[in-house]
């Protein structure tokens, strides 16, 4: 039990460090504020709002505002960003509409979701044990800050140029992704709120082509916004391109597609056309499905 304790204090400890080390280092060069980087403000707030929802959460051992929470981190830390940073770019002004609008759309279908769902099964164990709730919250923060670095980046950096032909490229990618999450997330929700469908796996739509479709389409929307923010990066600033590579890994290896991947197995494993959808269907790009 100690162990599993000092293991939790780490973790926690770990995630603030590399945090606020992000958050440094995207402050390179950047706005200040009373001589404090913008950026580093905005990487300690993103902690200080989970860290504080996190204390009714657990009281109430309610995952039912997690994700609220969560765009709303988004949304605050850019409008901070906005509000500290002089001589906002046209680039700036972009970069912050399109993280408040995906923060605000995702939020609002997640919200919507655990709603109508009830409750959230990933947090069925971790709700019942403070540290690891704690630690859930935590990482929030956590994500919220690394999976925006660009965009802060951007916001609060003091290098401005033209959008040119590479922002056009990265707006057009963003929203490309947009899109396509937005699209899967739709799909998806009318697939399991039609009483025919009840207990069946979807494998209609872009679900035909990609297994998780709407994870791609977020993958692909923050790899645009690296894109529009790589005229702009200077110095320690490129440390903010760990947005993306953030965003697949935690996608692809840790809490998004491997825990469904193991639901669905233990769900459909039996079932012969899952078996032929997850063989034959793309894990993660869609593509048409393969020949069997």
């Amino acid at each position: 039990m100690q162990n599993d304790s000092t293991k939790r204090i780490i973790i926690l400890l770990i995630s603030v460090v590399i945090g606020l080390a992000v958050s440094l280092a995207g402050s390179d060069g950047g706005a200040r504020f009373i001589n404090v980087p913008v950026f580093f403000i905005c990487g300690v707030l993103a902690f200080v709002i989970n860290w504080l929802a996190f204390i009714p959460a657990n009281a109430a051992k309610t995952e039912k505002y997690y994700d609220l929470v969560g765009g709303t981190t988004y949304i605050t830390v850019t409008l901070i960003a906005l509000m500290l940073t002089p001589d906002l770019s046209i680039r700036a002004k972009l970069a912050a509409l399109m993280v408040i609008v995906w923060a605000a759309r995702l939020a609002g279908f997640l919200f919507m979701r655990i709603s109508q769902d009830g409750h959230d099964d990933r947090f069925d164990e971790i709700k019942a044990e403070p540290m690891r709730f704690l630690i859930a919250w935590t990482v929030q923060g956590l994500w919220v800050l690394l999976t925006a670095a660009c965009a802060l980046a951007i916001i609060t950096g003091n290098n401005d140029q033209a959008i040119g032909l590479v922002g056009i490229i990265g707006i057009l990618v963003w929203l490309f992704g947009f899109i396509v999450e937005i699209v899967a997330d739709a799909q998806k929700r009318a697939f399991k709120r039609d009483p025919n469908n009840q207990g069946r796996f979807i494998n209609t739509g872009l679900w035909a082509w990609s297994q998780h479709p709407n994870y791609f389409g977020e993958i692909i929307l923050w790899i645009g916004m690296a894109i529009l923010a790589v005229p702009v990066l200077a110095n320690w600033q490129w440390l903010a391109l760990v947005s993306p590579l953030f965003v697949i890994l935690l996608l692809t290896k840790v809490s998004g597609i491997p825990m469904l991947q193991e639901k669905a197995l233990k769900r459909w494993g039996n079932d012969e056309a899952y078996q032929r959808y997850s063989t034959t269907t793309s894990l993660l790009i869609p593509m048409p499905p393969a020949a069997r």
